[in-house]
């Protein structure tokens, strides 16, 4: 039976979806932006700026669920631009300092509310 995962700590879906869904021992978390839950906005800055915001939701909700980094096992990082991988990287590698989860990372044409990226997660206890 699948369970909804909310928490204010993270920002509200911009649409039709739940921030998490979880079913078993599988969390899957919609992807997130990098919208600060406190203000409503997208975190001013570039990509390092945007990436730090995004993890924060995705740690938010993963909490909320009862679950932490070290149950994620497969990102999907969507990029505004390929140019910004590294950066990403640079702040995503300080979630996943050791076993980092799978992971796939590709630049798309658009992202809701012209950000810079958006993350994926899926968690397994």
């Amino acid at each position: 039976m699948k369970q909804i995962i909310h928490t204010d700590k993270a920002p509200a879906a911009i649409g039709p979806y739940s921030q998490a869904v979880k079913h078993g021992n599988t969390l899957y978390v919609s992807g997130q932006v990098p919208i600060n839950p406190e203000t409503g906005k997208i975190v001013e800055g570039g990509i390092k700026e945007q990436t730090e915001q995004v993890m924060k939701n995705i740690e938010a909700i993963l909490k909320e669920a009862g679950y932490t980094f070290s149950d994620v096992v497969k990102s999907t990082c969507l990029l505004s631009d390929m140019k910004n991988f590294t950066g990403m990287n640079e702040v995503y590698a300080q979630y996943y300092s050791e076993n980092p989860p799978a992971r796939a990372a590709f630049a798309v044409k658009e992202l809701p509310l012209g950000v810079l990226i958006e993350i994926e997660t899926i968690a397994v206890k």
